[in-house]
């Protein structure tokens, strides 16, 4: 069976058409890199080795000359040039000095140092993460130059009070070029470096061990739990599979090879060297790399095997939301039933392109949402769920339902959906929902199942107020921890019947007050799993899930 559609012909239907006042709401600043999960393969290079101190410091000092003597030259030749950004020039009388910023580091990478910020320890089947300070740091954004820190505190950063603020510069824990802001009042300008020492907390994911399938020097396989990121992105940092394997079992420097949502579980790649990362990366970009995925869908699905031909179009970038529209990708998916336990189906997926969400987005079209799927099987579509593509809302009200639908703070920063993406939506439609802080990347793109020439996506947008603690963050995502957890760091804390010592509460911390109740099985695993991966000369698999198998029934 086929299931194709006529681009024309969904046009006349007007089947599935976007509001585009809709996305213009949701869109942020344009020096933002969108992000969205995917149901294909991206390449990015993660874990970069940190460059060689003294090496860098040379290079730095002989920039530094080549700098000054370009500066000598054009005194000389009385043609000096104004350059945008340059450091050094003397402030006027009661002005304040704004050093130069600094050459940012291009790719992000973490160390021992990094991994040693906090420890694990596991509870009730979960792996939770000590709380811990933490630096988030950003450069002062165009659209507050000239404005003071307390009008940027009140119009972006409402996630907490002014007072908090105000206690918060009391105690030092704002910082402006590294110097402690002394007053809310302080006028920022340009390359204004700020940093906010923050107590983080990360929220809980499966206790299960992360199974290493292969390691032979030029990949590195894991078997994914569900529930888990890729990368740190949001409030997750510790609770990813990047932080886990550095923690656990001392491995860094890796390349990803494709991504999977957090809520997805299964095969995932890694190449350990360059060139295998970039092998990898050509067999991705000529789609010579086989994928297969297995799922459990609400409903029978239909016998024999099914082809869903239908383009694919990210209807909101910042949130990662996807739908069939005819202004779409195009997209072929082929499902084929393994079994039925009478009232759920389990369904073999082969994604022969890989656009952003479409195992997800064909299945919710086809009308057999993937079980657990809080995006795509939510009823904040309308009676039928997104069923044949229906319009029965519009971006704009797609989004604040899903909102209304998760509403705690609990559930929502569990959706399998842009951390930051669906809270921003809401603060701009609704004043009286918290702001979120960065238009900036991410310490890393988060879990996507996507090539990113296919889509031009990145996972993970940004940390945010909300779910930073409400912090500042640096661009390129290298926070820091503060000294004040180090001394009590365990970083291979990995006993499953390890408890919880007493943890240190922060009093301006507004987390430490909240007693959240842990997630559930169906907030943490959506039933999607990749079981196969296979290029010309290598395959890599895991067993079935378990709920995979065919008298397997839904409990809770």
């Amino acid at each position: 069976m086929h299931v194709r559609a006529s681009v024309e012909g969904l046009r006349q239907r007007n089947l599935l058409s976007v509001s585009s006042s809709a996305l213009m709401v949701f869109q942020t600043s344009s020096s933002t890199m969108a992000q969205a999960e995917c149901d294909g393969t991206t390449t990015a290079e993660v874990n970069i080795p940190v460059p060689d101190e003294k090496t860098a410091s040379q290079e730095a000092a002989e920039s530094g000359k080549r700098k000054s003597d370009e500066a000598a030259e054009e005194e000389t030749s009385g043609h000096s040039k104004r350059r945008r950004g340059a450091g050094g020039k003397k402030p006027r009388p009661g002005e304040r000095y704004i050093p130069p910023p600094q050459k940012r580091n291009p790719g992000v990478s973490f160390s021992q140092e990094h991994f040693d910020e906090t420890s694990y320890y596991f509870e009730g089947g979960l792996r939770k993460v000590h709380p811990y300070y933490f630096d988030f740091k950003t450069y002062c954004k165009g659209r507050w130059i000239g404005k003071s820190l307390m009008e940027v505190f009140k119009s972006e950063f409402r996630t907490e009070s002014i007072e908090y603020y105000q206690m918060a510069v009391k105690e030092g824990r704002i910082r402006l070029n590294e110097k402690p802001v002394e007053d809310l009042s302080l006028v920022l300008r340009n390359n204004d470096h700020m940093k906010n020492t923050v107590h983080r907390h990360e929220p809980p994911v499966v206790g299960r061990p992360l199974e290493v399938l292969v390691d032979d020097g030029e990949v590195l396989v894991v078997n994914k739990p569900a529930s888990i990121p890729v990368h740190p992105c949001g409030r997750f940092r510790h609770n990813t599979v990047i932080f886990i394997l550095g923690k656990e079992r001392g491995v860094s420097e890796l390349h990803t090879v494709h991504r999977l949502d957090r809520l997805t579980s299964g095969v995932l790649l890694f190449a350990r060297t360059l060139e295998t990362s970039q092998k990898l990366d050509k067999l991705v970009r000529d789609r010579q790399l086989e994928k297969e995925y297995v799922c459990r869908v609400e409903g029978d699905f239909p016998e024999g095997e099914m082809t869903c031909e239908l383009p694919i179009l990210v209807v909101s970038f910042k949130i990662g939301l996807c739908r069939v529209d005819p202004k779409g990708k195009e997209s072929r998916t082929v499902f084929q039933k393994i079994s039925f336990n009478g009232k759920t189906s389990v369904v073999r997926c082969l994604p022969l392109t890989g656009r952003t969400h479409q195992i997800r987005v064909h299945l919710q079209y086809l009308g057999f949402p993937i079980l657990n799927d809080p995006i795509y099987g939510s009823s904040a579509w309308g009676p039928n769920r997104g069923k044949g593509g229906v319009p029965e809302k519009s971006t704009k009200e797609l989004l604040q339902a899903l909102v209304e639908e998760h509403r705690s703070p609990e559930s929502l920063h569990l959706l399998d959906i842009l951390d930051d993406g669906i809270e921003r939506a809401v603060a701009k439609n609704k004043q009286s929902e918290k702001m979120h802080l960065l238009d900036s990347p991410s310490e890393l793109n988060r879990s996507g199942e996507s090539h990113l020439s296919d889509t031009q996506v990145q996972a993970c947008s940004g940390e945010t107020v909300e779910e930073a603690g409400q912090g500042c963050m640096d661009p390129n995502g290298n926070g820091t921890s503060s000294p004040k957890t180090q001394a009590n760091t365990n970083a291979n804390q990995t006993e499953p019947n390890q408890k919880s010592p007493p943890e240190v509460r922060d009093h301006l911390c507004s987390e430490c007050k909240l007693v959240r109740p842990d997630p559930t099985e169906k907030e943490l695993i959506m039933y999607l799993h990749a079981l196969r991966y296979k290029g010309p000369d290598f395959e890599y698999s895991t067993p079935l899930p378990e709920w995979a198998e065919e008298d397997w029934v839904e409990t809770g």
